[in-house]
């Protein structure tokens, strides 16, 4: 597999609030499956919530965009996991996830 190959085949439909353990919150473009995992997480105790703020956004190009650096970068965690992975993001994907927001008219 090259680092361009996707990881993941996921399509990302939603925007998410998590609070991690610190109390500090970030915004997440997620799905329902991933959703389920954070609030799996959060009932594990590895974040303290997870909030769904919108569901069912238009898949735009921003969507796409993000989508397609998830998908290459990350994998869906199996329902057994013991951590919390927060997706890291490059300034690139944080102007896709803004301009998600605004979009949205979320923010």
């Amino acid at each position: 597999m090259t680092d361009d190959e996707p990881k993941s085949n996921e399509t990302l439909t939603l925007i998410e609030e998590i609070t991690r353990l610190d109390g500090t919150k970030y915004i997440e473009i997620s799905n329902m499956v991933q959703n389920g995992r954070a609030e799996l997480a959060a009932e594990r105790g590895l974040i303290k919530e997870v909030r769904i703020i919108q569901l069912n956004i238009p898949h735009s190009i921003h969507v796409i965009k993000y989508e397609n650096y998830i998908n290459t970068h990350y994998t869906m965690p199996e329902e057994s996991f013991d951590h919390f992975e927060e997706w890291q993001k490059t300034p690139a994907m944080e102007s896709e996830i803004q301009s998600i927001l605004k979009e949205n008219h979320v923010g």
